[in-house]
């Protein structure tokens, strides 16, 4: 990620499960608040520009394989929110 003021920073992508499962889901995504922080629509993940300066995801692993399991159901289960 580069920032305004010029400083590039990288945070481990292991640190963000929902982001490892499709690389072309990980290249759409769009800036939220002005860029304080990015979602992407294709694994419904929003992460702030402050938490990925060096906090990994506080998702918990029983919702990130609930998460998991409903995309494996049906493409129309993508859209669903995680819990």
């Amino acid at each position: 990620m580069e920032l305004a003021d010029g400083r590039t920073i990288a945070a481990p992508l292991a640190w963000y499960p929902a982001l490892c499962s499709d690389p072309r889901e990980r290249g759409s995504r769009r800036l939220l608040g002005g860029g304080r922080g990015i979602h992407w629509p294709g694994v419904d993940e929003d992460i702030s520009v402050a938490t990925y300066c060096g906090q990994p995801s506080a998702e918990s692993q029983k919702s990130f394989k609930h998460w998991l399991a409903s995309r494996a159901k049906s493409p129309r289960s993508r859209k669903r929110s995680r819990s």
